[in-house]
């Protein structure tokens, strides 16, 4: 069975969030539609998520758009993953301070 959350990869960069709410729209009912944008440049990564109310709903946008043409690139739709923990925490300092006596 395939999750409500589906990854959309391989967008133009002009695309918006409101570009893949229609587009996964001709599916069913968008919940949620967002392009990953760069944090510091605020340019897209080229990818995003789109939410749909449903799993059918979800089956039926990969099938329907898994490998086909989006303003001139091939979109890769698939299930989405959980996140992976990249770590994080800052660095390898772990504090504490040596002792001089």
């Amino acid at each position: 069975m395939v999750g409500k959350k589906l990854y959309c990869g391989n967008l133009v960069f002009g695309a918006s969030s409101s570009d893949l709410e229609q587009l996964f729209g001709q599916f069913g009912v968008v919940e949620s539609a967002q392009v990953i944008s760069d944090r510091e440049t605020g340019r897209s990564k080229g990818f995003g998520f789109v939410e749909m109310s449903s799993s059918e709903e979800a089956a039926a946008a990969i099938e329907g758009l898994n490998e086909k043409d989006f303003e001139g690139r091939s979109l890769v739709v698939n299930e989405a993953r959980p996140r992976e923990d990249r770590g994080g925490g800052g660095g390898g300092y772990r504090g504490g301070g040596g002792g001089r006596y």
